[in-house]
């Protein structure tokens, strides 16, 4: 038997916990015999003193254990995942899950809706008329099986203890610890019985961490922690300086996943991060040898139309039209409006804003400031230029999809302001930085 306040005092007092001590808190968090005053005053103490690797992996393994641990053992074939710490036009999972599954791996995938400047991955599929995010774990499972992705979202029993936890730490300054960051990411996505997990962490303006050494400190941790617990994990720093897709919203993204599937349209540095994220998994679930060989296998997925095919059955086994992929026009949702905003003066585009053009898709409704706000889907920004890129006055710099032109003019000068334009062209972003192994 534990006291929490002990508990809290000797983290408190920077002294190392035991996994026994960490696992009965995390019991007293799912089961709610500790307080929330308790759990804020805890998670203040890790906040200022930190926890070493033992202690994360302890902490991550407990609030994984709090709910159902999902069991693919009956599967023939590697069970892999992908996650994203966030960012503006972060369409990848969509891409990603079906071009694994294309070359023989299972993925599936849990995923969060957007908070704050960021997309969520279940609000851009919810777009989709029909869509259920939240199958039952049979139907899951069989979709899985048969399709090998199936994209949907966290349920109550996935880590519950995280998701109490999460909650406190939103209301008490706690959030920004990598410590407790990395065991709220890891706890969720270890519940989902993977073999292998690969890590985007976003650098940048628009990024989660405000710097790179956030960032890869974050990597580091997370990478640690996970093959401490027993999962192959690797991560990838990939640059969130600009907005990754040439969309941000949630079926103006649809519609360019669907493009990139397609072959219709792939923008370079949308392409080299999913191709980058997907070679680093099927690496891992050792779906190939190397990257090169990986790359090969997911570029014929792609030049096939088997990657277009897989998120068509997906899309149709979890709710939504069987048709949605050549109709799909028709049943996504479309603004009134579609209006351009352009350049005010000749130049490059020297640097963006990428946050802020996250928080303009959130003030159009496309995303949420608070947890229970409902999502426009239809609103968003489209055709959006990247850095480097030569733009005449007058030239476009993205379109704005709206609901009425007061719509427009509430979100303009934000726009605007994002975009600086420099008589000298800059030095091109690299897409991906490098890369964190265990």
């Amino acid at each position: 038997m534990y006291l929490p306040q002990e508990i809290i005092r000797r983290k408190r007092n920077n002294e190392i916990l035991t996994t026994e001590e960490i696992q009965w808190f995390v019991k007293g968090i799912h089961d709610e015999s500790v307080t929330e005053g308790q759990i804020g005053a805890f998670a203040m103490a890790v906040y200022f003193k930190g926890m070493n690797i033992e202690e994360r992996i302890a902490l991550t393994l407990a609030m994984r254990d709090s709910g159902h641990v999902l069991d693919w053992s009956d599967f023939n074939g590697p069970i892999v995942d992908k996650h994203s710490t966030g960012g503006v036009g972060d369409v990848v999972s969509l891409m990603l899950g079906p071009m694994v599954a294309a070359v023989g791996g299972y993925v599936p995938m849990i995923s969060g809706r957007g908070l704050g400047h960021t997309g969520g991955t279940l609000d851009k599929f919810e777009s989709i008329p029909g869509y259920d995010p939240y199958p039952n774990n049979d139907r899951f499972r069989d979709i899985v099986r048969d399709v090998g992705v199936a994209i949907i979202g966290q349920t109550g029993n996935l880590a519950p203890a995280d998701k109490r936890f999460y909650g406190i730490r939103d209301v008490t300054a706690t959030v920004e610890s990598i410590d407790l960051i990395t065991a709220s990411i890891l706890s969720k996505k270890l519940a989902a019985g993977l073999d292998a997990l690969v890590m985007d962490v976003k650098v940048g303006d628009g990024a989660f961490m405000p710097s790179y050494e956030d960032s890869k400190a974050l990597a580091q941790s997370i990478v640690k922690v996970a093959n401490g617990a027993g999962t192959q994990t690797t991560a990838l720093l990939t640059d969130m300086n600009q907005v990754l897709a040439r969309s941000a919203g949630n079926a103006v993204e649809v519609r360019e996943a669907v493009r990139y599937l397609s072959g219709a349209y792939r923008d370079q540095a949308l392409h080299e991060v999913t191709m980058a994220l997907c070679g680093e998994m099927v690496v891992s679930a050792k779906l190939a040898t190397n990257l090169e060989q990986a790359h090969e296998k997911l570029q014929a997925a792609l030049d096939s139309g088997k990657a277009l095919e897989v998120f068509s059955k997906m899309v149709g086994a979890l709710g939504g039209p069987n048709d949605f992929v050549e109709k799909m026009e028709s049943y996504l949702p479309h603004a009134p409006l579609k209006l351009t905003l352009t350049a005010p003066q000749a130049g490059y585009i020297s640097s963006i804003k990428t946050r802020e053009l996250g928080l303009a898709v959130v003030q159009l409704g496309g995303g949420r400031s608070r947890a229970d706000q409902k999502v426009d889907h239809a609103v968003g920004l489209d055709n959006i230029v990247k850095i480097g890129e030569q733009v005449a006055q007058g030239d476009p710099l993205l379109e704005v999809h709206v609901r009425d032109q007061a719509q427009y003019d509430s979100v303009k000068e934000r726009l605007l302001s994002s975009f600086t334009v420099s008589d000298q062209k800059p030095d091109a972003l690299q897409s991906v930085y490098e890369t964190v192994t265990g």
